[in-house]
Protein backbone atom coordinates (compact mmCIF):
# COMPACT_ATOMS: atom_id res chain seq x y z
CA UNK A 1 0.00 0.00 0.00
CA UNK A 2 1.33 3.44 -0.92
CA UNK A 3 1.58 6.18 1.72
CA UNK A 4 -1.15 8.13 -0.10
CA UNK A 5 -3.52 5.14 0.02
CA UNK A 6 -2.68 4.63 3.70
CA UNK A 7 -3.41 8.32 4.48
CA UNK A 8 -6.69 8.21 2.54
CA UNK A 9 -7.80 5.02 4.32
CA UNK A 10 -6.83 6.50 7.69
CA UNK A 11 -8.85 9.68 7.06
CA UNK A 12 -11.82 7.61 5.88
CA UNK A 13 -11.73 5.46 9.04
CA UNK A 14 -11.37 8.48 11.33
CA UNK A 15 -14.40 10.18 9.79
CA UNK A 16 -16.44 6.95 10.04
CA UNK A 17 -15.53 6.50 13.72
CA UNK A 18 -16.34 10.11 14.59
CA UNK A 19 -19.71 9.97 12.80
CA UNK A 20 -20.61 6.73 14.57
CA UNK A 21 -19.66 8.10 18.00
CA UNK A 22 -21.63 11.33 17.51
CA UNK A 23 -24.64 9.46 16.14
CA UNK A 24 -24.66 6.99 19.02
CA UNK A 25 -24.60 9.80 21.59
CA UNK A 26 -27.48 11.58 19.78
CA UNK A 27 -29.49 8.34 19.57
CA UNK A 28 -29.03 7.69 23.29
CA UNK A 29 -30.33 11.19 24.09
CA UNK A 30 -33.55 10.78 22.08
CA UNK A 31 -36.63 8.87 23.24
CA UNK A 32 -39.50 7.62 21.10
CA UNK A 33 -42.81 9.25 22.04
CA UNK A 34 -41.07 11.92 24.10
CA UNK A 35 -38.45 13.69 21.95
CA UNK A 36 -39.80 16.39 19.67
CA UNK A 37 -39.01 17.44 16.12
CA UNK A 38 -36.87 20.24 17.60
CA UNK A 39 -34.96 17.71 19.77
CA UNK A 40 -34.20 15.56 16.71
CA UNK A 41 -32.98 18.56 14.70
CA UNK A 42 -30.86 19.73 17.64
CA UNK A 43 -29.11 16.34 17.90
CA UNK A 44 -28.90 15.40 14.20
CA UNK A 45 -29.17 18.73 12.38
CA UNK A 46 -31.20 19.37 9.25
CA UNK A 47 -32.31 16.17 7.48
CA UNK A 48 -30.90 15.23 4.07
CA UNK A 49 -34.47 14.68 2.85
CA UNK A 50 -37.98 14.70 4.28
CA UNK A 51 -40.56 12.16 3.09
CA UNK A 52 -44.29 12.04 3.70
CA UNK A 53 -45.10 9.04 5.88
CA UNK A 54 -48.37 7.32 6.76
CA UNK A 55 -51.12 9.12 8.66
CA UNK A 56 -49.52 12.56 8.41
CA UNK A 57 -46.12 11.51 9.73
CA UNK A 58 -42.87 12.81 8.27
CA UNK A 59 -39.75 10.73 7.75
CA UNK A 60 -36.42 12.49 8.13
CA UNK A 61 -33.42 11.03 6.34
CA UNK A 62 -29.97 11.34 7.90
CA UNK A 63 -27.44 9.97 5.46
CA UNK A 64 -23.96 8.92 6.54
CA UNK A 65 -22.77 7.82 3.08
CA UNK A 66 -20.12 7.68 1.66
CA UNK A 67 -17.89 7.86 4.76
CA UNK A 68 -20.20 6.06 7.17
CA UNK A 69 -22.09 2.80 7.12
CA UNK A 70 -25.53 4.03 8.18
CA UNK A 71 -28.54 5.82 6.83
CA UNK A 72 -30.95 6.78 9.60
CA UNK A 73 -34.64 7.44 9.15
CA UNK A 74 -36.44 9.21 11.97
CA UNK A 75 -40.23 9.28 11.90
CA UNK A 76 -41.91 12.35 13.35
CA UNK A 77 -45.58 11.72 14.10
CA UNK A 78 -48.39 14.21 13.41
CA UNK A 79 -48.09 15.24 17.09
CA UNK A 80 -44.52 16.48 16.43
CA UNK A 81 -42.91 13.72 18.52
CA UNK A 82 -40.37 11.15 17.40
CA UNK A 83 -42.23 7.91 16.68
CA UNK A 84 -39.29 5.80 15.42
CA UNK A 85 -35.57 5.90 14.72
CA UNK A 86 -34.17 3.24 12.37
CA UNK A 87 -30.84 2.48 10.74
CA UNK A 88 -32.09 1.24 7.36
CA UNK A 89 -28.94 -0.28 5.84
CA UNK A 90 -29.48 -3.87 6.96
CA UNK A 91 -30.53 -7.24 5.49
CA UNK A 92 -34.15 -6.84 6.65
CA UNK A 93 -34.61 -3.61 4.67
CA UNK A 94 -32.60 -4.94 1.71
CA UNK A 95 -35.03 -7.87 1.49
CA UNK A 96 -37.82 -5.37 0.74
CA UNK A 97 -36.14 -4.44 -2.56
CA UNK A 98 -37.89 -6.42 -5.30
CA UNK A 99 -37.58 -6.53 -9.10
CA UNK A 100 -39.89 -4.00 -10.73
CA UNK A 101 -39.80 -1.59 -7.76
CA UNK A 102 -39.48 2.09 -8.71
CA UNK A 103 -36.18 3.92 -8.12
CA UNK A 104 -37.95 6.54 -5.99
CA UNK A 105 -39.35 3.83 -3.69
CA UNK A 106 -35.87 2.33 -3.25
CA UNK A 107 -34.47 5.77 -2.47
CA UNK A 108 -37.16 6.31 0.19
CA UNK A 109 -36.41 2.91 1.76
CA UNK A 110 -32.61 3.12 1.85
CA UNK A 111 -31.77 6.81 1.67
CA UNK A 112 -29.29 8.51 -0.59
CA UNK A 113 -26.73 6.07 -2.01
CA UNK A 114 -22.99 6.42 -1.53
CA UNK A 115 -22.45 6.19 -5.30
CA UNK A 116 -24.52 6.27 -8.50
CA UNK A 117 -22.99 4.80 -11.65
CA UNK A 118 -24.61 4.90 -15.07
CA UNK A 119 -23.62 2.21 -17.59
CA UNK A 120 -24.81 3.64 -20.91
CA UNK A 121 -23.91 0.60 -23.03
CA UNK A 122 -25.66 -1.81 -20.66
CA UNK A 123 -28.52 0.66 -20.21
CA UNK A 124 -28.31 0.27 -16.42
CA UNK A 125 -27.93 2.53 -13.41
CA UNK A 126 -26.30 1.14 -10.25
CA UNK A 127 -26.96 2.59 -6.79
CA UNK A 128 -24.44 1.54 -4.11
CA UNK A 129 -24.66 1.80 -0.31
CA UNK A 130 -21.82 0.92 2.07
CA UNK A 131 -22.93 -0.98 5.16
CA UNK A 132 -21.61 -3.35 7.79
CA UNK A 133 -22.79 -6.88 8.40
CA UNK A 134 -21.17 -6.94 11.84
CA UNK A 135 -19.18 -4.71 14.18
CA UNK A 136 -15.77 -4.86 12.48
CA UNK A 137 -14.26 -3.02 9.54
CA UNK A 138 -13.77 -6.41 7.84
CA UNK A 139 -17.59 -6.76 7.86
CA UNK A 140 -17.91 -3.89 5.35
CA UNK A 141 -20.23 -4.67 2.43
CA UNK A 142 -21.60 -2.79 -0.57
CA UNK A 143 -25.28 -3.28 -1.39
CA UNK A 144 -26.04 -2.56 -5.06
CA UNK A 145 -29.39 -2.06 -6.73
CA UNK A 146 -29.41 -2.25 -10.53
CA UNK A 147 -32.07 -0.24 -12.37
CA UNK A 148 -33.35 -0.54 -15.94
CA UNK A 149 -33.76 2.44 -18.32
CA UNK A 150 -37.34 2.88 -17.06
CA UNK A 151 -35.91 3.28 -13.50
CA UNK A 152 -37.21 -0.05 -12.20
CA UNK A 153 -35.22 -2.56 -10.15
CA UNK A 154 -33.64 -5.35 -12.19
CA UNK A 155 -31.71 -6.96 -9.32
CA UNK A 156 -30.00 -6.25 -6.01
CA UNK A 157 -27.36 -7.81 -3.78
CA UNK A 158 -24.37 -7.35 -1.50
CA UNK A 159 -20.67 -8.04 -1.99
CA UNK A 160 -17.60 -7.57 0.19
CA UNK A 161 -16.54 -3.91 0.09
CA UNK A 162 -13.90 -3.66 -2.70
CA UNK A 163 -12.19 -0.84 -0.73
CA UNK A 164 -11.05 -3.47 1.79
CA UNK A 165 -9.07 -5.31 -0.90
CA UNK A 166 -7.51 -2.09 -2.25
CA UNK A 167 -6.24 -1.13 1.21
CA UNK A 168 -4.04 -4.23 1.57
Amino acid sequence: MTPQMFNRLGCFLLVAVLLTACDQRAINELEEGVSTDADVREKFGAPEAVWDGPDGAQIYEYNRQPEGYQNYQITIGPDGKMAALRQVLNPRTFAEIQPGMAMEDVRKLLGKPMKVTEYALKKEIHYDWRWRDGPNESDSQVFTVIFSPDLRVISAGSVRDPALDRSR
